[in-house]
């Protein structure tokens, strides 16, 4: 009997469409039945032998929650009535549609870094009580929340910024399938290695009882971060260069890329981009053949694994974004070949999601970046940026802007000068032995925030300024980053910089008709040319941070960042990154709230021209359950 491998999954959701998306065991029809809406199917599509479907379903109505089945009818079989229901299980609560638009409040969840692992004792303790120990889940908690309370206490939308998965840290159940299927004496060892591997990672992290059900009832974004392939990926040329140089590395990196369009990607695109796509175009006009889609997918992980070392990318001297970006996330694939005399056109991973009269958009700090090896390095290639900036105008129908971003924005100042040091170093200008050593140190410590990439940093600065004073439209009640990462949480506000002329000589943004290219690595930055406001009637400008929801750092990381927030080291490190030719910072920003260590989910409140930020962590006894507020600061 046909059934379903994973899902059903809540993705996006629109004032009056939502998405769902599933995996089942063998082609079939997808219908999704709500007794309050209507009835909608999609037939699934192959990739590598598996199938997914993603059925939209319209005309809902914002604001109201539709408990809904999803039934399946086997290929060639040929009566609908003969469908099977298999969502939702027994015993579990009903899974809601839950359209999201309009004038109401949004409650917004968001976080990123969990490690698979059993909801039970020793992976529940710390890893202090034991060596297997990761802590409690905090996505789990919050299901069991869900489940004790009426659905309009509920997160509105859930955000994954990174590290969904853990495909070179793996759980004891998916080492021992790794360890079934092939030999791990040899590399890449127990890490994840093929398609087939990756699936099962994804069923095991997202098919636990009660994460299940929360990701089928709270509509879901997600975005990639390292190790959705592995540690450090797309940190430099340096590191693409040595891994590329493994036998291994082609098959696990076109697996990764694959998974992710698959499993996250294609959920976070509205009806409207996913009609438009060419590459879902592409693969589902396969199975409506009867073809599998591996070939033509994995062909387009190349062209995405090829793209880091694009240095043309990142200029658009070199690079028409006309024809790279269209009017929605995900438009604009290019199906040229690599080996052609323009530079291919780059598909974007990055999207924006209105959740009523806020606005998020969602940046891809891992597929966009260029790392070439003629040293020019951007945290976004021009095409992207291009698309990102136009997306925070409006006129007069954002109340907040929220811009996502796997890794932070905005660190302690003693990191911040570090990253930024690094990059100078590495960049060679100070000698060979210095390079190296930058760069095995970049490395070692994943140097490889913003501040990392010094020109992208000054990019977002600006544009952060332009918004924030109205320049793209009315300015919004709030303006905040939301990150993760980093394994803690913080709230971090921005203020003007404080040498207001050296700003003004800043490179200006290509919205103001001046080019500002990605950074040739040691390239000096300078100020931005729009410091970011803090004026009465003017935007505030907040970092927020939220991570882990299951991975906690170890008791030397956690000291190093103690001293990192001590003034005196703060003065040190600048000082040494001016007598290295640095300028001062474009912006100035201050931890207001942090840090906080552990499992734990950050909730943004969103009501009307109000924005209030609480953070809970989950309560460290080792048993499932439980989430204490710590924080809760008010943003506009």
């Amino acid at each position: 009997m046909t059934s379903l491998l994973l899902g059903p999954m809540h993705r996006y959701a629109g004032d009056r469409h939502v998405s769902v998306w599933v995996e089942t065991d063998e082609p079939c029809t997808v219908e999704i039945r709500s007794g309050l809406g209507p009835r909608v199917a999609a037939p699934t599509f192959a990739v590598a032998g598996h199938h997914y479907a993603l059925v939209v379903v319209d005309g809902l109505e914002p604001g109201t929650a539709y408990p809904y089945e999803v039934w399946l009818t086997a290929a060639g079989v040929p009566s609908p009535d003969q469908a099977v229901c298999v969502w939702p299980e027994e015993g579990s609560p009903p899974s809601l549609l839950r359209p999201v638009g309009g004038d109401r409040p949004v409650r917004l969840v968001f976080g990123s870094c969990r490690v698979t692992a059993p909801q039970e004792k020793p992976y529940t303790l710390s890893p202090g009580e034991d060596p297997r120990g990761l802590g409690t889940d905090a996505l789990h908690a919050l299901a069991l929340r869900m489940a004790e309370t009426p659905p309009d206490t509920w997160p509105d939308a859930l955000l994954l910024l990174g590290d969904q998965v853990y495909a070179d840290h793996v759980s004891p159940a998916t080492a021992a399938r790794v360890r079934a299927h092939r030999d791990v004496t040899v590399p890449p060892g127990e890490e994840i290695a093929d398609f087939t591997e990756y699936a099962w990672l994804y069923q095991e992290a997202w098919s636990q009882r009660e994460i299940r059900w929360l990701l089928s009832t709270v509509p879901t974004a997600m975005i990639a971060d390292d190790h959705d392939v592995r540690d450090d990926w797309n940190i430099s040329a340096a590191w693409r260069a040595e891994i590329r140089s493994q036998s291994w590395w082609d098959t696990r990196i076109t697996s990764g890329i694959m998974a992710y369009w698959l499993y996250q990607h294609l959920g976070n695109l509205d009806p409207r981009t996913l009609a438009d796509d060419p590459v879902f175009t592409a693969v589902t006009a396969l199975a409506s053949g009867g073809e599998d889609g591996e070939n033509l997918l994995r062909t387009f992980a190349r062209r995405v694994d090829r793209m880091p070392d694009l240095g043309a990318l990142a200029s658009d001297q070199d690079h028409d974004t006309s024809t790279a970006v269209g009017d929605h996330a995900g438009a604009g694939h290019d199906t040229g070949d690599l080996a052609g005399e323009r530079p291919p056109t780059p598909p974007r991973w990055s999207y924006r999601w209105d959740l009523g009269r806020t606005r998020l958009i969602v940046i891809d700090s891992r597929f966009a970046r260029v790392v070439a090896p003629d040293g020019t390095r951007a945290m976004v290639h021009d095409a992207d940026w291009s698309w990102i900036r136009d997306q925070t105008r409006h006129t007069g129908e954002v109340d907040h802007l929220l811009l996502g971003t796997s890794v932070p924005y905005l660190l302690t100042p003693t990191i911040h000068n570090v990253e930024a040091v690094s990059e100078r170093l590495a960049s060679g200008r100070f000698g060979r032995v210095a390079a190296a050593g930058a760069e095995r140190l970049r490395q070692a410590l994943d140097l490889e925030h913003w501040a990392a990439f010094s020109h992208s940093f000054i990019r977002m600065t600006q544009l952060l300024g332009q918004v924030s004073t109205g320049e793209h439209g009315p300015a919004p009640a709030s303006v905040v980053v939301l990150s993760g990462d980093v394994h803690h949480a913080y709230l971090a506000r921005a203020e003007p910089a404080r040498d207001p002329v050296a700003a003004s000589r800043a490179p200006a943004d290509p919205a103001a008709g001046t080019h500002l290219t990605a950074s040739r690595a040691g390239t000096t930055a300078t100020a931005t040319g729009s410091a970011i406001s803090a004026a009465g009637g003017e935007s505030a400008v907040w970092q927020a941070v939220c991570s882990p929801f299951r991975n906690p750092l170890g008791p030397g990381i956690r000291r190093i960042d103690a001293l990192s927030r001590r003034r005196p080291l703060a003065a040190v490190s600048s000082r040494v990154a001016r007598l290295l030719g640095m300028r001062g910072q474009p912006v100035r920003w201050k931890v207001t709230h942090g840090p906080w260590f552990d499992s734990q989910l950050a909730t943004l409140v969103l009501d009307g021209r109000h924005a209030t930020m609480l953070l809970e962590k989950t309560e460290p006894d080792g048993e499932p359950g439980g989430l204490d507020e710590v924080m809760r600061a008010t943003l506009s």
